[in-house]
């Protein structure tokens, strides 16, 4: 197998996991059902685009490279695009916080049950929506770097 097929392979490999991934959360998203198996699917998903970023990396070092140099950038962004994924999943619970006139969880405490409850699920509905769809452009960009070796 050439380092081609190998770098088109691990791309593929990396795009079906997250376009899954990515599917299964928007369905999650769209009927307020979040899941342990999205989180466990969101992980898998990074860790393939992390190796795979790892192995972009080996072949360059041993002096393999792509057709295009738009490869590199289709290769090595999902790695982006997950920090940035993250740092907007943080950040959810102050937007929900704030969108409902509370300062902190504190006061989410003082709140009736089902008033608590109903803000726990839209802090958990946003962020299984912007890890879905950062699963997705994962799987486009990594459709676009098999496309592009």
């Amino acid at each position: 197998m050439s380092a081609r097929d190998v770098a088109i392979w691990g791309a593929l490999a990396v795009a079906a996991a997250n376009g899954l991934v990515g599917l299964f959360g928007a369905v999650r998203w769209y009927w307020f059902a979040p899941s342990r198996e999205f989180w466990l699917g969101v992980r898998v998903g990074q860790g393939l685009a992390l190796a795979y970023a790892v192995l972009v990396a080996v072949q360059l070092l041993g002096h393999q490279h792509p057709s295009s140099s738009l490869y590199y950038l289709y290769a090595l962004l999902p790695i982006a695009i997950g920090f940035v994924a993250e740092q907007l999943r943080l950040v959810a619970a102050d937007q929900v916080l704030s969108r409902g006139e509370l300062d902190d969880a504190q006061q989410v405490a003082t709140l009736p049950p089902a008033e608590q409850q109903a803000i726990v699920t839209a802090i958990l509905r946003r962020e299984v929506g912007v890890m879905a769809l950062a699963a997705l452009v994962v799987c486009v960009l990594a459709l676009r770097a098999a496309g592009t070796y």
